[in-house]
């Protein structure tokens, strides 16, 4: 945790879990629910990721916000993904409308990671749980797909003494350049995210996560912002 204490249950607060890996997806999920007056707990997971300065400026966004966090490290060795193997060749060149499985896909890492979030959002009083999941991630990702996250609300609601927590994503019908757009609107760092699905200091720049990145920002005439902070 980060070294805060669990929210009390005040009268009128709107309470939210957010899925906060520091990439701009979550980030942008993240102020979408603060700009809704949501008072949020971050969940973080280290579960190997190869980017895991993900996990570092996931904190910091969480400091930056002051909200409560939580970093659960995860034993996901036995997936064979190459975001946890760095002897599985990192993909490129994936299309954007591909609904193949790229193997940066990690095996029930949704599934794990909001189980987690269901029970600290009943510990907490909470009744939303914030994911950023959006179309480009389930256009490959069976565990990003709307009938996925509803069914499975469904499903952890009745194990449950509460019943009535929901998971909320507010991207999910957008596309890259569209959650940019949003995030600008919002004053969304993105200079402090990270998308890069290599363990470098600076974008590879040849992964899908930073080319799909770098195309959103080309689209709207922008440069990207990390491209500047992190130059060769």
């Amino acid at each position: 945790m980060g070294n805060r204490k669990l929210m009390r249950n005040l009268p009128g607060i709107k309470k939210g879990v957010i899925l906060l890996s520091g990439g701009l997806d979550s980030v942008t999920t993240l102020y979408c629910a603060k700009s809704k007056g949501y008072r949020l707990t971050a969940l973080v997971f280290d579960y190997g990721q190869r980017h895991g300065k993900e996990i570092k400026l996931a904190k910091k966004i969480a400091r930056i916000n002051n909200l409560n966090y939580f970093v659960k490290k995860i034993d996901l060795s036995w997936t064979k993904s190459s975001l946890t193997n760095r002897r599985i060749k990192m993909p490129s060149g994936r299309n954007l409308k591909s609904k193949s499985i790229p193997s940066t896909y990690v095996a029930g890492r949704n599934i794990i990671f909001l189980t987690y979030a269901f029970s600290l959002a009943e510990s907490i009083g909470a009744r939303k749980i914030f994911i950023g999941a959006h179309v480009q991630d389930y256009s490959g990702y069976p565990d990003c797909r709307p009938e996925f996250i509803y069914s499975f609300q469904e499903s952890a609601n009745l194990g449950l003494k509460s019943s009535k927590i929901k998971i909320v994503a507010p991207l999910i019908d957008k596309s890259k350049t569209e959650i940019i757009e949003l995030g600008l609107e919002l004053k969304v760092p993105f200079h402090d995210t990270w998308s890069c699905y290599n363990g470098g200091k600076r974008p590879c720049l040849r992964c899908d996560s930073c080319r799909f990145r770098m195309r959103a920002f080309k689209q709207l005439g922008l440069i990207d912002p990390i491209l500047k902070r992190n130059k060769p």
